[in-house]
């Protein structure tokens, strides 16, 4: 069974990850996986993980799960999308050290669900988990709720970021689109 921790960079992804790691779960990353098995293309200067080829090559009989904000696109059995405030995330970005433009383009994709939208159109079952006021340890108790059967709670539709957000939307958008 191939469960997708996956999210907007900067959600806290990794962090869960690694907690989930020292419960004794099987957890690997995208990028990992990509290397291991060979899915990793030159495009435009750039390496892109090809999650096509990956997706076809992975298959899983214990649960697994991978972490990276693309594991939603693998034909996971299920997705669990963590989030963020776009204020925050916008505040997290910035200490990563990541330009203004990156950091913009994150926010906004976060300010509209894009990943989950895209879990939703992809996945049969999807959770969200709001990371803004949480910790790792937090985030990774409610991943194992979802994991136990207990996670209607997390059902999406309940995290309104633009409605949250309210006149701060102009300060967490790229000017001029």
């Amino acid at each position: 069974m191939l469960i997708a921790l996956t999210g907007t960079p900067g959600v806290g992804k990794s962090l869960v990850a690694d907690v989930l790691k020292r419960r004794g779960y099987r957890v690997l990353s995208v990028n990992e996986l990509a290397r291991t098995f060979d899915c990793i293309r030159e495009e435009d200067g750039y390496k892109v993980v090809d999650v096509e080829k990956l997706s076809e090559r992975i298959k899983f009989k214990e649960l697994t799960i991978v972490e990276g904000h693309l594991s939603h696109l693998l034909k996971p059995d299920i997705a669990i999308v963590l989030r963020c405030n776009p204020v925050e995330l916008k505040k997290r970005l910035k200490l990563k050290g990541w330009n203004e433009e990156k950091v913009l383009e994150n926010v906004e994709a976060e300010l509209v669900d894009v990943i989950l939208i895209e879990s939703l159109d992809l996945v049969k079952e999807v959770y969200e988990i709001d990371t803004t006021n949480k910790d790792p340890e937090e985030v990774a108790n409610a991943v194992e709720e979802i994991l136990n059967g207990e996670g209607d709670r997390y059902r999406p539709g309940k995290i309104d970021w633009i409605s949250e957000v309210g006149d701060l939307i102009e300060d967490l958008m790229r000017k001029g689109l």
